[in-house]
């Protein structure tokens, strides 16, 4: 089991978000965020940030690094190691069987990432039998695009997912995460797309819109 970063809301949390940090960052990287999306009328929420093991990352010279996958191409169709990205994916599934034995059902858990965790949440919603909440990708891109519709599950395009991207990403091109959401459109997912005037970071219209889009997820229980 990954060491998570544990933020509740309120006691006897109703919902929970699993989020997953980005390439060399830690799960205390968007515990911040917390006060900021978090509105006063919501349920009570449980925020799990696990932290990512380390492993050599071969795009950064094979330095070692909190890394969801290894990074072995600049070109996105075949950037992600398809090994490492299956691994996350067990260890995300890992943590959302842990909150369901706390009691939480899987329609009010919700998977989120920011750049590769982004990744690994839609790789990991693509594969789920058993539908979640909704999946929440930002600044990232659907990883082994090529093999998406093989990959998708029965029921896994019942998930709302929300997307949202800055034009001027130069880590992850906007024409690629767009292109990803395309895909999962065309799959059959109900997508939620933004895009705004920023780089790779978050910005505080687009928690605003992740907010809005919570909510309504919240108004649907």
């Amino acid at each position: 089991m990954l060491e998570t970063v544990e933020q509740e809301t309120g006691a006897a949390p109703e919902w929970s978000v699993i989020w997953l940090h980005g390439l060399g960052a830690d799960g205390h990287d968007f515990a911040p965020i917390v006060p900021e999306l978090v509105r006063p009328h919501w349920p009570a929420i449980r925020f799990v940030f696990p932290h990512a093991p380390k492993r050599p990352v071969s795009i950064n010279n094979g330095m070692p690094m909190r890394a969801w996958y290894d990074i072995v191409s600049l070109d996105f169709r075949s950037r992600a190691d398809a090994t490492g990205v299956a691994e996350s994916v067990v260890q995300v599934e890992e943590l959302i069987a842990r909150e369901q034995a706390r009691g939480i059902p899987l329609g009010r858990i919700l998977l989120a990432g920011f750049s590769q965790g982004g990744a690994i949440t839609l790789s990991a919603g693509l594969r789920r039998r058993q539908p979640l909440a909704g999946l929440i990708a930002l600044s990232s891109y659907l990883p082994e695009v090529d093999a998406a519709a093989a990959q998708l599950a029965e029921d896994a395009t019942a998930q709302p997912v929300f997307m949202a991207h800055g034009s001027g990403d130069p880590v992850i091109p906007v024409q690629i995460a767009e292109h990803s959401m395309q895909v999962l459109k065309q799959l059959g997912f109900g997508v939620e797309w933004h895009r705004y005037p920023m780089a790779h970071q978050v910005c505080a219209e687009e928690i605003q819109a992740l907010g809005d889009w919570l909510q309504a997820r919240f108004a649907q229980d």
